[in-house]
């Protein structure tokens, strides 16, 4: 037997004006979308904004349901909004804000585990990493250079051959 460490690397923004302008503008995408989230039963929105490769942004914000595992994170709708308008093209980075009706959300939210590997799929399938840009409703803004880094043992097309 032996150990072994996995370990990742990332920046914090204190707040998200110390954001490089193009970030910025990204995060700003984000938090649009965030704020029209539709978000009736937990009150907790989230916004994403995606970076394609040709400079397009696509948003999303997660869509709840009374039927709570019919809703779909904010993540996901952005991703998959842009593979079916942008199929082929990488995406580059993606940008999260997350804000709730009931509490103060000042710490960075990060991608649930369905994300993830949603996101990583897309990863894996360009073989370039996407930058992640997480960050609440306020406070710091945290950078990380890939989702592999959020998911360093992912699941993908290697484990069903």
């Amino acid at each position: 037997m032996h150990r072994k460490k996995v370990s990742f690397e990332y920046t914090v923004y204190n707040g998200m004006e110390e954001l490089p302008a193009a970030d910025l503008e990204l995060m700003k995408a984000a938090i649009a979308a965030r704020d029209q989230a539709y978000a009736p039963y937990s009150g907790f929105r989230v916004g994403a904004a995606v970076l394609l490769e040709n400079q397009q942004v696509v948003i999303g914000n997660n869509q709840e349901n009374a039927s709570y595992p019919s809703g779909l994170c904010a993540e996901r709708v952005a991703v998959y909004q842009a593979g079916a308008r942008f199929p082929g093209v990488a995406l580059r980075a993606i940008a999260i804000s997350a804000a709730s009706d009931r509490i103060s959300v000042d710490t960075p939210a990060a991608p649930c585990g369905n994300c993830r590997q949603a996101i990583a799929e897309y990863e894996q399938r360009q073989v370039v990493g996407i930058r992640m840009l997480l960050m609440g409703a306020t406070g710091p803004v945290y950078e990380c250079s890939s989702l592999s880094d959020l998911l360093p043992f992912t699941f993908g097309r290697a484990n069903l051959q």
